[in-house]
């Protein structure tokens, strides 16, 4: 999925880029690599503070350096993008993170998709004319035992075989948990229609998308008017 996504987001030179829920980096990594590190910056934006040291490792290893061009800042998206000045980036990315903008209404005693369809325009709002959104997003209904199965063969290539299984039984337990709370209502496991109407709501145009990850995720590109 990885693969896909940066496939799609084709980092070109001179880009400043913002991953949104980036975690330890592996788009802003693989962003970096694809370009040969000619893009011009990558923030990346995530609520967990400790995804700071996995920025400075990061830092510290890619080729060529990127010194304060790959940054990290410690935001929670829920909340809006209102740290990000208008039209300061050329593009966006995000993998499996924006249907986790949590809003919860005190009145109704419910969850929300107000943060979601926030989300949506405040990235539309810092993405300059013409801008790229790239990201993935789980499917309605993952199956996580598929992606668990696929990970089977993955556990042959690597050099600590039993860390990559646990680590599978471990997100096919956590996948169970959040799928409730997507039923809930907390999360956003959303039909490809719904996303590409909220897109097209927050101002997007060009609006695609694709199966990935065993077809457990949407791969969605649009762009700016």
């Amino acid at each position: 999925m990885l693969a896909d996504t940066v496939d799609w987001a084709d980092p070109r030179p001179g880009e400043a880029w913002l991953d949104l829920g980036c975690g330890g980096g592996a788009l802003s990594k693989a962003l970096w690599e694809r370009s040969d590190g000619q893009i011009s910056e990558v923030l990346g934006l995530d609520v967990a503070a400790v995804n700071e040291q996995a920025y400075a490792k990061l830092r510290e290893t890619l080729k060529p350096p990127p010194g304060d061009r790959v940054r990290f800042w410690t935001h929670d998206f829920s909340a809006g993008l209102g740290i990000l000045d208008d039209e300061s980036f050329d593009c966006a990315i995000s993998g499996l993170s924006i249907s986790y903008a949590e809003s919860f209404d005190q009145a109704t005693g419910s969850w929300t998709t107000a943060a979601y369809d926030r989300l949506l325009g405040e990235v539309r709002r810092v993405l300059r004319p013409g801008g790229r959104f790239v990201f993935s997003v789980n499917v309605p209904n993952p199956a996580w035992g598929k992606v668990a199965w696929k990970s089977l063969a993955g556990a042959r290539a690597v050099r600590k075989p039993l860390r990559y299984l646990k680590k599978a039984w471990r997100m096919l337990r956590y996948g169970a948990w959040l799928k409730k709370e997507a039923r809930r209502g907390r999360f956003h496991y959303l039909t490809a229609d719904v996303i590409t109407a909220k897109l097209a709501a927050a101002g997007f145009v060009g609006i695609e998308h694709r199966l990935s990850y065993v077809d457990q995720a949407f791969v969605f590109r649009c762009r700016t008017g």
